[in-house]
């Protein structure tokens, strides 16, 4: 669509990137404002939600070259070229990167697992909506073919060259209905985090909300770069998916033994 936002001289603004950054920052703001309601220590939170934004770029770009490694292997070149830092990458990979850099960074600083992990969740899912109105507008992580009438024509030469978008061609708009789900996901989680029962109630419902919805929407896009499992009949991503559903419904599975983390200064 729009894949760069304006360009003056050498110097260019994607579109992408522009939205990522507001969704990172955004949602950054929402996890520590919920983190504060909970009375855990808002510097602490501010370092936690950097670096599982480095970690969650880090990893995100992993598992696309991961699951793409036969390409990458004969290009290496292709690593470090423009179109792999412009890609977003694989997002199960980035959140399961962030996930280990958040447990690490937790346990070091004896901050409440659970009750941090929830306040993040509903920042994550406002961010991600917003970072995938960047892919709409960049054109990557697309959709497969479609005669349906929501079906978007992408036209833009950019988007080719940058992130190998089909033209010319409707498509289902993957990347709308993804960011639609994960801006229903942040009202549920907001009004949860505000009324939940029991440490990891959060993090647990967006696990499975978004892994489940994820699943779904991976038989409709298009797009190379997320692996294949058991022979084709699954991708990686939705192996993935599955994984975040189990581990979801687990943490709700133990609602009937968890409390609710109290910190000292929390306010409702």
């Amino acid at each position: 669509m729009f894949p760069r936002l304006f360009q003056l001289g050498n110097f260019s603004l994607p579109t992408y990137g522009l939205l990522v950054a507001t969704g990172v920052l955004v949602g950054l703001w929402v996890s520590v404002r919920m983190a504060q309601r909970q009375g855990i220590d808002a510097e602490k939170t501010w370092n936690l939600g950097i670096l599982v934004v480095l970690s969650g770029i880090i990893g995100a770009k992993v598992l696309m070259i991961l699951v793409d490694l036969g390409y990458y292997t004969s290009h290496p070149g292709e690593i470090f070229s423009l179109g792999t830092l412009q890609a977003g990458g694989v997002f199960s990979g980035g959140f399961l990167a962030a996930l280990l850099a958040a447990a690490w960074y937790i346990r070091k600083h004896r901050m409440p697992a659970l009750a941090t992990c929830d306040s993040f969740a509903p920042g994550l899912a406002l961010g991600h909506s917003i970072g995938r109105l960047g892919c709409f507008a960049a054109g990557c992580c697309w959709g497969k073919p479609t005669s349906h009438f929501w079906g978007v024509t992408f036209n833009n030469p950019l988007s080719h060259a940058w992130v190998g978008t089909p033209l010319g061609v409707a498509l289902e708009p993957t990347q709308l209905f993804e960011s639609a789900v994960e801006l229903v996901n942040f009202f549920i989680l907001y009004w949860l985090i505000r009324n939940k029962k029991f440490d990891g109630q959060v993090i647990g419902a967006y696990m499975f909300l978004y892994g489940f919805a994820r699943y779904f929407l991976e038989f409709i896009r298009d797009d190379p770069g997320r692996g294949v499992m058991f022979g084709g009949a699954m991708s990686g991503t939705q192996f993935i998916s599955i994984l975040l559903v189990i581990a979801g419904g687990a943490l709700w599975l133990r609602r009937g033994t968890a409390r609710r983390t109290v910190v000292a200064g929390a306010t409702r």
